[in-house]
């Protein structure tokens, strides 16, 4: 079934119930209110009738014989009076009056006798004027009966006809929602869905659409990501085949040295495939780490003094600036300094002779250790800020991959700080330098 038919149905019987249960406690309370109005007609005629019977029934040893004998209707100032009593098993035992007994039981006052509280019989007092009161009374809820039931109704269809437009107009959103989701479905990562209210509604339109730009995204990366690694492996085995070929075609012995530019390839595949497997195991979060409380800054010390040799190479002033005593954090050494390493080999790569490259560490205002690895090189374009830390990214494609590496080493760095529960961002300008900034909790040993 329909979500709008549930929302109307439920709406339907929501509204007959209520209409039913108004109408019959309406039409309840109608009838003790005009039967209580009978009775306190003549309440007083029948309370002295019901008095007299109790006493008689108590002075004659709790029995009703001989009781027609008394003139119940002598005293009793009304016009054409009657009555009729009845047992406890409600048979006849005193009929007085000229009206049938039917039609005092019907139309008469009635009155429980009872003796200490124990129930004796019943009393039913009658004249003219009661059973004319009587017939309007009860003519009264039986007109008041059927008012209710057809304004009810009329209520009824009104609101059934609101309820089945309002059930369409709540499910018109979800219903404008089918279709993209049906596309997404069937494969159409990336579509977008209509968002045209702010309301609960809206939000989900705008949550299945950035899943779907998301979806989309992902199935972009994995393509290129396919492609980046065939075109990584290309290039080494296409230069493996081909010294291999032109080695076979001389026919003469291979000096080692030959030998040298495959071995030079095949580290670069072993290396290739070894960053694939850790950056795997990260992202799934299986990648071993050997947490310790270490020392950051001895470890940024290290790492700056092993790379002054290849800066002061090029020309690059490095230095290492710690602005707090507190730089002790529960980490495994080994792959923060796999962190480092790589973003001072991408600083130094990227930055002229005659630059400089600053590594600060300082507090950050989360109460967390900020490492900073600040350069003054070329700089980063924007459009590519947001896939520095994609697998096989590079700023410039044209670049000589023997230059640039394998693209995985930022992705690589980025898991290593996310298993540290830890976050890494990048900021750039162009021709003014570029900034990383990791940022470690200070956690204790669990």
């Amino acid at each position: 079934m329909k979500l709008h038919r549930k929302i109307f149905w439920t709406m339907a019987i929501t509204v007959v119930g209520i209409c039913a249960v108004f109408i019959a406690l309406t039409h309840y309370v109608t009838q003790r209110a005009v039967g209580a109005s009978i009775h306190a007609a003549r309440a007083e005629e029948a309370a002295s009738l019901a008095s007299r019977l109790s006493d008689y029934y108590a002075n004659h040893n709790r029995s009703w014989e001989g009781v027609a004998r008394l003139d119940l209707l002598a005293s009793i100032d009304r016009d054409r009076p009657s009555l009729l009593v009845l047992d406890e098993e409600r048979r006849t035992v005193l009929h007085q009056g000229d009206s049938p007994p039917k039609q005092i039981a019907r139309l008469g006052v009635r009155e429980d006798l009872a003796l200490r509280g124990e129930p004796i019989g019943r009393l039913y007092y009658y004249d003219p004027e009661v059973a004319y009161f009587n017939k309007i009374m009860i003519g009264i809820p039986i007109s008041v009966l059927f008012v209710l039931i057809g304004s009810g109704l009329l209520l009824i269809l009104i609101t059934l006809v609101i309820a089945y437009r309002l059930s369409r107009w709540l499910a018109s959103p979800l219903r404008a929602l089918l279709p993209p989701i049906e596309r997404l479905g069937r494969g159409e990562l990336g579509v977008q869905a209509p968002v045209d209210a702010n309301d609960e509604y809206g939000q989900i339109a705008s949550a299945f659409n950035r899943m779907s730009a998301k979806l989309g995204e992902a199935e972009k990366l994995r393509r290129n990501l396919s492609a980046d690694i065939a075109h990584e492996l290309r290039t080494p085995l296409t230069i493996i085949g081909g010294k291999l070929d032109d080695l076979q075609q001389r026919g003469r012995p291979v000096p080692p040295e030959t030998l040298l530019p495959l071995q030079d390839e095949l580290l670069r595949l072993n290396r290739l495939v070894e960053d694939l497997r850790t950056l795997s195991l990260a992202e799934a979060g299986q990648l071993r780490l050997n947490k310790q409380d270490a020392d950051m800054a001895d470890l940024a010390r290290r790492i700056v003094q092993a790379f002054e040799p290849l800066a002061e190479e090029k020309g690059i002033a490095i230095r290492l600036n710690v602005s707090t005593d507190r730089t002790i954090l529960f980490m495994d050494p080994g792959r923060m300094k796999q962190v480092l390493v790589n973003l001072l080999a991408n600083a130094i790569r990227y930055t002229p002779s005659g630059g400089t490259i600053e590594v600060r560490l300082e507090n950050d205002a989360d109460r967390r250790l900020a490492i900073a690895v600040e350069d003054s090189g070329i700089g980063i374009a924007p459009e590519h800020l947001p896939h520095l830390f994609d697998r096989f990214y590079r700023t410039d494609e044209a670049r000589d991959r023997d230059g640039g590496g394998t693209g995985l080493g930022l992705a690589i760095a980025k898991q290593f700080v996310l298993s540290h529960e830890g976050t890494i961002e990048a900021e750039s300008r162009l021709n003014r330098g570029t900034r990383f900034i990791v940022r470690l909790p200070y956690l204790t040993v669990p």
